[in-house]
C-alpha cells in the first residue's frame, strides 16, 4: 500500500447508505456463522461502521479494528490509520493521536496521516482552549461570590 492508497479524513464523514453498510454487515455476519471471518472481510465492515454518523457503530468499528491490529501484525499499519480516523469521529482525540503519531513514526511524509494530525491538534486546541475558558469562568465565579460573601459579612458589622 503505497502512501496515497488511505483515505483523507474527510472521507470517513461520508456515511455508506444504508443498502452499502448491510451488505457489509451480512457478509460479516455469515462469515461469523460459518466460524471463519476473513480480515478482508471485518477490515471493510469496520470502516463502513467508521463511517456512520452512529456513534454506537463506529464504536464497533474500532473494536473489529482494535482486533485485526492485535491478530494481523501484517495489517497493523493499515489499522493504525483506521483506528486513528476512528478515534477521532468518535471525539477521542488523544487516542487518535497516539494512533496516528505511531503511524507517523513509521511513515513519517504519509500525507493522509500529517494532514489527520493537523485536524487532531486543531480539536486539541480547541478542546484546551474550551476548557480553559471554563476553568477561568469557574475561578471568576468563585471570586466573586467570595466577594459578595465579603461583602455581606461587611454590611453585618457595620
Amino acid at each position: 500500500m503505497s502512501l496515497t492508497d488511505l483515505p483523507y479524513a474527510a472521507d470517513a464523514e461520508s456515511p455508506l447508505t444504508i443498502e452499502e453498510l448491510s451488505v457489509l454487515r451480512r457478509q460479516f455476519e455469515k462469515e461469523v456463522k460459518e466460524d471463519d471471518v476473513t480480515t478482508q472481510t471485518k477490515f471493510n465492515y469496520a470502516w463502513g461502521l467508521i463511517k456512520s454518523r452512529r456513534k454506537n457503530e463506529q464504536q464497533l468499528g474500532v473494536r473489529l479494528l482494535a482486533e485485526i491490529f492485535r491478530e494481523s501484525p501484517e495489517r497493523r499499519r493499515e489499522c493504525l490509520y483506521y483506528l486513528a480516523l476512528g478515534h477521532f469521529k468518535l471525539g477521542e482525540y488523544t487516542h487518535a493521536r497516539d494512533y496516528n503519531d505511531q503511524l507517523l513514526q513509521r511513515e513519517p511524509n504519509n500525507l493522509q496521516a500529517q494532514s489527520l494530525k493537523k485536524l487532531i491538534e486543531d480539536k486539541l486546541n480547541r478542546e484546551g482552549l474550551m476548557g480553559a475558558m471554563i476553568m477561568s469562568g469557574v475561578v471568576g465565579a468563585i471570586a466573586i461570590g467570595g466577594l459578595y460573601i465579603a461583602s455581606l459579612f461587611k454590611d453585618k458589622r457595620k
